[in-house]
């Protein structure tokens, strides 16, 4: 029988970035302040499921774009026609449709946090490698019905400069969604999650978010980058992560 035909292909480097937790907690970081600047995000509040728990509904997002990626084609379509099902049931409730824009946003984050995220942890892309990262996820947003995507990274680069200036502000939403990070995850690991996002924000998202000052992880970076092949970064995790997610992060490492 003939082996099936992967969304992504198996030497990718988008599998190996997606195959690492740690990259995978970056891309989550960078979302969750994108999240709390998007004009749209009064969409993600109106189900309560994100106020609610916020970290859960980051990690459904990151969760189902990995599955994406790691699977079948037919599989990986099949996910994709399930988020684009999903959303719909959202806008007959609301009586309303979620903007192009607003899903290009998303789209967009995943792009550009995975390849910062990876580059602060591993090593720089290649002009190539970036191409395929934005080709994956160009070929999800085609499956999901969204118009005018850039036809290639450099492109999409110009795009995303747009989305950034149009699409974010600080709101209502913006402080509200951070006080319930807080509250999730403690002082420490928010202490945590907020110089995290300093090292891989665009400035635009900084800027409106305030931050500034020592980004004093940055240095830890490559002793962690030691530890990690020493194989001692599971139980710096099983320190750090909170207690509900600590599974969840150990399972999105590919084995």
């Amino acid at each position: 029988m003939q082996e099936p035909t992967h969304f992504v292909a198996e030497d990718s480097i988008v599998r190996k970035i997606w195959g690492s937790s740690d990259t995978i907690l970056f891309i989550f970081a960078g979302s969750a302040a994108e999240f709390a600047l998007n004009k749209a995000v009064d969409w993600l509040y109106y189900t309560g499921r994100l106020p609610a728990d916020p970290l859960g509904r980051l990690f459904s997002t990151v969760a189902y774009a990995k599955m994406i990626v790691f699977s079948p084609t037919e599989t990986a379509n099949h996910a994709i026609d399930k988020i684009t099902s999903i959303h719909g049931g959202i806008e007959n409730a609301r009586n309303a449709k979620i903007p192009d824009w607003a899903y290009r946003d998303v789209l967009y984050m995943l792009i550009y946090y995975s390849i910062v995220s990876y580059e602060l942890l591993e090593r720089k892309l290649s002009s190539t490698e970036k191409e395929e990262v934005y080709d994956v996820f160009h070929r999800m947003g085609t499956r999901m019905g969204l118009r005018e995507l850039p036809g290639n990274y450099n492109n999409w680069l110009l795009s995303r400069a747009q989305h950034l200036e149009n699409d974010l502000t600080k709101s209502k939403y913006t402080g509200d969604l951070y006080l319930q990070y807080r509250k999730h995850l403690g002082a420490v690991r928010y202490t945590l999650l907020l110089d995290a996002q300093k090292m891989i924000l665009p400035n635009r998202a900084k800027e409106l978010l305030g931050m500034s000052g020592t980004q004093w992880l940055r240095p830890v970076v490559p002793l962690y980058r030691i530890i990690k092949k020493l194989r001692g970064d599971r139980w710096i995790k099983h320190i750090l992560l909170p207690k509900k997610y600590k599974e969840q992060v150990f399972g999105l490492d590919e084995k």
